[in-house]
């Protein structure tokens, strides 16, 4: 919920990216949108720290909308670049600025894996302003020479600490190498140790530090359930829960768990997608939005959807393989109970995974018991809405081909323009 009592016109915004805000029901800033902004617009670098769910998009992107207004890039020469660590969050970012973009006049571009590269070249030299991107491929287009960074006056990092868990921070220092010196640079992570805090040292000068802290897991308003399952009744269990009504995610570590799992959910009745970073980025658009628009009710991931994405209306999550640590337990749970709302949060164990089980729920300061569950118990009845599945096969979609990345400047998509994924969701940070 809002944290604050000014309004982004008091923190120095133009009136037309506060009446694009209110077009999307966004009325009030958030805390760290509060303490940001104004050092932001006076192109101050910004050090963040906040926890997922807290505003971090239009904490940096009304500013840098804000300070790139008014004037045009060159073809193929960004004048601001967004690194992120996944696709899907990429283009997120992309959408949620879509408004106020067009409102500044600013035209962004979403840049990521899974697209053709000669079909994204083809859209930044037709001039583009703000680029979001996954790291690998903007180093790749950069290599080709055709697109330059020579023209970048700000460079934001987001989810910093995570792009450090997936090794991604020497392809990140390698692009803002390439920008200038004196450029704006704005890094937000929940963490700042590290590898991150060398990234810090090395390109921010002396930045202004905000941060928001977000509630312990333990003080949201989610309910969180452990049920040890065998691992022979482990999949029926999962099946049992999916089959609930409602918007619910399934988290595995594995590609091939999550692959297997949808299989078997969808044969027994369950509409269920899967994602995960092997899939393509027209087939990972196409879920994300049939899950968003709630026509595919469950979504079976690895942890490529547990930062960052702001999926509104989904109750319940599902650990299926526990979490390696509490830190990734506290984002999937993040994924529910977004805003304030409540949620359920619910951890399957087999017995060789309860000693570490329980080390989580004690780093996590939760109070709860862990308890015995087959498909049709009244515990997991009752935390979950499980209910048998109709056993009907769900019959096989086929998601759209197409372009993927994203683009804002103009009401209508040119022949190239990948496709875009839209939403004027009330209250949507």
């Amino acid at each position: 919920m809002p944290g604050s009592t000014s309004s982004f016109a008091d923190l120095g915004l133009r009136p037309v990216v506060v009446h694009a805000l209110r077009r999307l029901g966004v009325q009030e800033p958030f805390p760290i949108q509060s303490a940001a902004i104004p050092d932001a617009l006076a192109g101050r670098d910004i050090l963040g720290r906040a926890p997922t769910g807290s505003g971090k998009t239009l904490a940096f992107g009304l500013p840098l909308l804000h300070r790139l207004s008014g004037r045009a890039s060159v073809p193929a020469r960004p004048r601001a670049i967004v690194l992120v660590p996944t696709r899907e969050l990429a283009l997120q970012i992309s959408t949620s600025l879509e408004e106020p973009a067009l409102a500044s006049g600013i035209r962004i571009a979403s840049v990521v894996g899974g697209v053709p590269l000669k079909r994204q070249l083809d859209v930044l030299r037709r001039g583009v302003d703000v680029v979001v991107a996954t790291p690998g491929r903007l180093e790749d287009l950069v290599s080709t020479t055709a697109v330059s960074l020579a023209d970048v006056e700000i460079a934001v990092i987001d989810e910093a600490d995570r792009m450090s868990d997936l090794g991604f921070l020497p392809q990140v220092e390698a692009l803002l190498d390439r920008t200038p010196g004196d450029g704006q640079r704005m890094l937000f992570s929940a963490t700042l140790d590290g590898e991150v805090n060398t990234l810090i040292e090395k390109y921010l000068r002396t930045p202004a530090f905000h941060r928001t802290v977000g509630a312990p897991v333990a003080d949201s308003p989610v309910e969180h359930h452990f049920f040890r399952v065998t691992a022979q009744n482990k999949d029926s269990v999962a099946a049992a829960i999916a089959s609930r009504d409602g918007s619910t995610i399934l988290f595995l570590r594995t590609k091939h768990a999550v692959d297997r799992l949808t299989e078997k959910l969808r044969s027994e009745g369950v509409s269920a997608a899967a994602l995960h970073g092997d899939k393509s980025q027209a087939s990972r658009v196409h879920t994300m939005a049939a899950f968003t628009d709630g026509s595919v009710p469950v979504l079976v991931a690895t942890d490529v959807v547990a930062r960052g994405i702001d999926i509104d209306g989904v109750t319940l999550v599902v650990h299926v393989d526990p979490p390696v640590d509490v830190k990734d337990y506290t984002h999937r749970a993040g994924r529910t109970g977004r805003a304030g709302r409540t949620g359920v949060v619910v951890t399957l164990l087999t017995e060789n995974q309860e000693e570490h089980v329980t080390s989580l729920i004690d780093q996590a300061h939760l109070d709860a018991p862990i308890a015995d569950v087959v498909p049709s118990s009244p515990a997991l009845v009752a935390a979950t809405g499980a209910r048998k599945p109709t056993g009907i096969p769900v019959g096989a979609s086929t998601p759209p081909s197409g372009a993927t990345a994203t683009r804002t400047g103009s009401r209508r998509a040119s022949g190239s323009t990948p496709q875009r994924t839209r939403s004027r969701r009330p209250g949507r940070r």
